[in-house]
């Protein structure tokens, strides 16, 4: 309210708000946002769970007043059915509770269930396919087809995307009577269930919405699929339909078939179930332990989320996804709720206080290392502490119900939450709809449903509170074969063996004696049918052309030189590649609450070493680009040197501030706009000399990250940073300092806690999107002098010499000849070894509405002034426990 209102969702780092197409697009995860105040409407409930219901009442006003849903915006269909269709119909269904009791909203007419209906008539323009799938996507004012429409051409959704409606759509349908949504939502269900693999009883992750394919066969219980299974069992829960029971055991039995192998979950082929698509798991599947619950079945229940917890205890969160050997596979955290969820159904199951214990770790670790001025950041990299401008409104709708309910007793709560089904954004429905406008046909429309040995559970809900009460060392009693199952599976390094680069003729060229500035090495690979393409990111593409070769034999050899190039690379990665740095802003006003994911070097002092650190103040050398002796010593001695990337090598620049006295040494990319949202890690390269002379720290920002620091100084002038090797809690940061009281975090225990962070990182993966890249360039970087080429680190994805005429192999930008990474699955080094990061895909910003909205940008002096009032009440947060 204070910082983003009326935007859709708050930056915290920034302390404004996040308006569509007046902040550089980030790609699908933009489609939730359609300028209607998402955070806001998705969060009603929530302060009624809360028992903040004066709170309520002007949320819900200002929704009256100024929420426009007539935007000439495209959104994504899912996104705005669960969050924002989800948050009016929970907001309406608490607040005619509210207005029963007589205290509060007795002026209240509905007015939330008429926007969801104009909502609802929005979507379903959508559904105007022949499966009655529905689009991905819908422009607010325009619909689909309308040719200002901008969407319409898709051919593929999630079965997600196109599964999790019936619970919000039957919901619409029932409050208002009006059938036309409800049968929508069961027309899309319906065909998912008749296009399931008949085998295997399993559906896909993609589906084409007019032809019924499957576009991508992997099936799991993740990332484009999750809520399908659960919306099929709630249905039943709120519908009573028997239809959906069966659908939900049918496909529940096949996935305890095939894609459970406890504690993990793993895709497998729906084609083929028995062999696993992938080796990785997504966060999303957090979710499943409280699906399970809700079934009944509370061993495998109990092993996933056990094996999930001791994940989030080595990372401090759950990322984005991690591999069957429980490296970090995606870093990112997003804060999700999945974990917090699963956490709270099973403490309702079990009455297990170890839940409770679950969930105050859940809590700490939020506000020791999320926390910020103006909220709660997302994680951008769980193995720095490093922090993205980012806080989605499932924080506030999913994360705060669920932990505040985790603790709450009865008598906290103004009304019994058991009256209430969980939509999939955690808002609230009121069990007696089953009963309301029954405007559909119970028929039911399950065809070929076998009757599965599963009678305990078919026709049945699970009682609620204590489904073990006479055995309370149930729950343990599964959980502790599993205490050690993350540190047991993290292999040991292998040491590298002989060198086995190919076999047969060699080229006239080896890649490991290729140096793209030698004018000789080119003129070969010209020869051989290889070019070399300088792409926008700095870096260099290697491509094979053999119609371009001299001969025969000459492209013979330049395929054999890249395949050689691939695999150097892939061996060297394996050696050189390191976890990226931390930079932590640690002077006032930020106190260690602004972390930037940093680039290490390949040369100077090793910060994983060295736990502590180097700390100072940061200072601009003259000449910006360190390429020449520093003309202002007495500047940079005792201090951390700020430098731009380029015209000289990185060892230069790192000899030239170390003469000068700095201490360390930031270099800040001189690509405008460049991030490390967008870009692969760069780890700065030697210049093939000896660089044992060169002692002090130095890592690598992106345009974006540097420019927080320049910004700072030009705020504050005195800006003091850590670099480490990973984000130090602030009572860390300041032992033995003088800081303010109120900045130090209130659990003592903190100074003392053994840092256990790995060195092994959005969004949902979001249920529309497809799913990050599997491999990520780690390249080594350098700089070279002038116009001089660069040397190879082959793109990871590997190449045939048999299914092609051409290779291509992309470079990071270095004269050093150090070849960089290449991951093409989980990486050889031990446990301390990094792990590869999803590219976010980049999609053109959405024209911006007619309608003016204010970002909001502030001044640090304004955020500061309310600084102080946001710690007493995070102190007051702390000390209730939430």
């Amino acid at each position: 309210q204070e910082h983003a209102y009326p935007a859709d969702e708050l930056m915290p780092l920034t302390c404004r708000g996040r308006v569509r197409g007046q902040e550089p697009s980030r790609g699908d995860v933009d489609d939730a946002l359609g300028k209607f105040s998402l955070t806001l409407i998705d969060t009603l409930d929530t302060l009624v769970v809360l028992n903040k219901t004066k709170e309520f009442e002007e949320a819900v006003k200002k929704v009256i007043k100024d929420v426009n849903l007539d935007n000439d915006i495209v959104v994504s269909v899912f996104e705005t059915n669960i969050r924002v269709l989800g948050g009016l119909l929970g907001g309406h269904s608490v607040a005619i509770m509210l207005k029963e009791k007589g205290e509060y909203m007795q002026w209240y007419n509905g007015e939330l269930l008429h926007m969801a209906k104009e909502l609802g008539y929005k979507l379903l323009p959508a559904f105007n396919t022949t499966s009655g799938l529905p689009y991905p996507r819908v422009n607010l004012k325009f619909g689909v087809r309308h040719p200002e429409a901008r969407t319409g051409t898709e051919t593929d959704t999630c079965t997600a995307c196109a599964g999790t409606l019936i619970l919000e759509f039957a919901a619409l349908s029932r409050f208002t009577g009006t059938s036309i949504f409800e049968e929508y939502a069961r027309k899309a269900l319906d065909f998912i269930w008749e296009k399931r693999q008949r085998s295997s009883n399993l559906v896909g992750v993609t589906i084409n919405i007019h032809t019924g394919d499957w576009v991508r066969k992997d099936s799991g219980v993740g990332a484009g699929i999750d809520s399908y299974y659960e919306y099929l069992l709630k249905a039943y829960v709120l519908l009573g339909d028997d239809s959906f029971l069966e659908r939900f055991n049918t496909h529940y039995d096949a996935i305890m078939r095939y894609i459970s192998q406890p504690p993990l979950l793993l895709d497998v082929h729906i084609h083929k179930p028995m062999l696993n698509a992938r080796t990785w798991m997504d966060s999303l599947l957090a979710f499943f332990p409280g699906l399970q619950v809700l079934k009944g079945d509370i061993r495998p229940a109990i092993e996933t989320h056990e094996m999930l917890y001791q994940v989030i205890k080595k990372h401090n969160f759950l990322p984005e996804a991690f591999t069957t050997d429980f490296r970090v596979h995606w870093a990112q955290h997003p804060l999700r709720p999945e974990f917090a969820e699963s956490t709270y159904f099973l403490y309702k199951a079990t009455g297990d206080p170890y839940y409770l214990e679950v969930g105050k770790t859940l809590i700490e670790n939020l506000n020791k290392y999320a926390r910020v001025p103006c909220g709660f950041a997302a994680m951008k990299d769980v193995r720095t502490g490093s922090h993205e401008d980012r806080m989605d409104s499932f924080f506030l709708a999913e994360m705060f119900k669920y932990l505040y309910l985790l603790f709450a007793d009865k008598e906290d709560m103004i009304f019994d939450i058991e009256d209430y089904i969980f939509t999939t954004e955690a808002h609230l429905l009121p069990l007696w709809l089953s009963t309301t406008n029954q405007t559909i046909s119970k028929k039911n429309t399950t065809t070929e449903y076998t009757e599965l040995d599963d009678s305990n559970f078919d026709w049945t809900c699970p009682n609620t509170q204590i489904l073990f009460p006479n055995d309370p060392m149930f729950a343990q009693s599964i959980r502790e074969p599993l205490k050690n199952v993350v540190d047991k599976s993290c292999p040991r390094g292998i040491s590298r063996g002989e060198d086995s680069l190919g076999s047969g003729p060699k080229p006239p060229l080896r890649a490991r004696d290729f140096m793209a500035s030698n004018p000789e090495h080119l003129e070969i690979l010209k020869k051989m049918g290889v070019s070399l393409i300088h792409l926008k990111d700095g870096r260099v593409q290697l491509v094979q052309h053999a119609v371009q070769a001299a001969s025969s034999l000459d492209a013979e050899d330049g395929l054999r030189f890249m395949q050689e190039m691939i695999e150097l690379s892939s061996q060297q990665q394996k050696e050189q590649q390191l976890p990226p740095r931390a930079v932590q802003i640690v002077s006032h006003p930020f106190f260690g609450r602004v972390v930037l994911t940093a680039g290490p070097a390949q040369f100077g002092m090793d910060l994983s070493k060295h736990k502590a650190g180097t700390r100072g103040f940061v200072a601009t050398i003259k000449p910006y680009n360190g390429c020449s002796e520093i003309t202002n010593p007495e500047a940079v001695k005792e201090k951390i040197a700020l430098m731009q990337r380029g015209q000289c090598m990185f060892a230069e620049k790192a000899r030239n501030i170390q003469k000068a006295g700095a201490i360390g040494g930031i270099v800040i990319d001189d690509n405008e706009g460049s991030s490390s949202d967008t870009a692969p890690l760069f780890q700065m390269a030697g210049d093939g000399k000896n660089t044992d002379d060169i002692t002090i720290p130095m890592l690598f920002l992106f345009n974006k990250e540097g420019n927080i620091i320049l910004d700072a100084i030009r705020e504050y002038e005195a800006v003091e940073v850590l670099l480490s090797d990973k984000a130090k809690d602030r009572a860390t940061i300041f032992k033995g300092k003088m800081i303010p009281n109120y900045i130090i975090d209130s659990n003592l225990e903190m100074e003392n806690m053994d840092q256990k962070f790995s060195e092994n990182d959005s969004h949902k993966p979001n249920s529309e999107e497809e799913a990050p890249s599997e491999s990520q360039d780690a390249g080594a970087v350098s700089e070279e002098p002038e116009e001089g080429e660069s040397s190879a680190v082959p793109d990871p994805d590997p190449l045939s010499p048999a299914s092609a005429d051409s290779e291509s192999v992309s470079m990071a930008k270095q004269d050093s000849h150090v070849p960089g990474s290449e991951e093409g699955g989980a990486p050889e080094p031990a446990c301390t070894a990094g792990d590869s990061q999803p590219q976010e895909q980049n999609t053109q910003t959405q024209p911006s509405s007619k309608v003016n909205w204010d970002n909001k940008v502030q001044p640090m002096e304004s955020i500061l002034a309310d600084w102080n009032e946001d710690i007493e009440a995070f102190e007051m947060m702390e000390k209730d426990e939430l």
